[in-house]
């Protein structure tokens, strides 16, 4: 079973505030999450993936 990380661990892990990680949820450009129930769950290896192409988009941009 993946490892799930909380709204709040993702903002820490990408040293932001949680509202900021809601946002990216809600005009779907943060990572992929699920939601049971009321709690919204990240798996670690979709957070690990996304930030993964965030930094490929960079690097690309800045070799351009």
């Amino acid at each position: 079973m993946p490892e799930y990380l909380t709204t709040k661990e993702v903002a820490d892990l990408c040293r932001t505030s949680p509202e900021t990680v809601r946002y990216w949820r809600h005009i779907g450009t943060g990572p992929v999450s699920i939601k049971p129930g009321r709690l919204v769950l990240y798996a670690a290896e979709d957070v690990r993936a996304w930030l993964e192409e965030l930094h490929a988009e960079a690097t690309e941009a800045r070799t351009a």
